[in-house]
């Protein structure tokens, strides 16, 4: 009786806990492609436009132009504003009423992350550090 109890113990402690399911992410973007296919799923969710532009008649022509000039200026004017963070304190106003403090180093190409340096946080300072865009609420820093 006691050999068939410690067999069982041993098998219980060689048991493989439950498997753990692995996420596959979906294929990246092709590398010699620039992105900017107008029906790709990723486009229409990112760049969508008050003018549906592949069913637009010739009347909306003006209307059109005139979106895509403000478009590229609100774009270079938020292009300008990345660089003027540049190496500079800049306060994140995050969920949950977080507030946290950073040298701002640079954004990925769909502003989805910004790295910086010196993060202070409530619970401590990180040397280095990226912040999802989706979790900011606002940011500012000073001129």
């Amino acid at each position: 009786m006691l050999v068939r109890r410690e067999l069982v113990a041993q098998q219980e402690r060689h048991t493989m806990a439950a498997p753990v399911p692995v996420l596959r992410l979906p294929k990246g973007p092709d590398p010699n492609s620039r992105g900017f296919d107008p029906s790709s799923p990723r486009f229409i969710a990112l760049c969508r436009t008050s003018i549906p532009t592949s069913a637009a008649p010739e009347a909306d022509a003006e209307e059109l132009q005139r979106e895509q000039q403000v478009r590229s200026e609100l774009r270079e004017n938020f292009l300008w504003c990345l660089h003027a963070m540049t190496n500079k304190k800049v306060q994140f106003h995050m969920h949950e009423k977080v507030k946290v403090e950073a040298t701002f180093g640079a954004s990925d190409i769909d502003v989805l992350n910004f790295q910086v340096s010196d993060l202070q946080t409530p619970i401590g300072v990180q040397k280095e550090a990226l912040i999802r865009s989706q979790d900011v609420i606002s940011l500012s820093f000073d001129m």
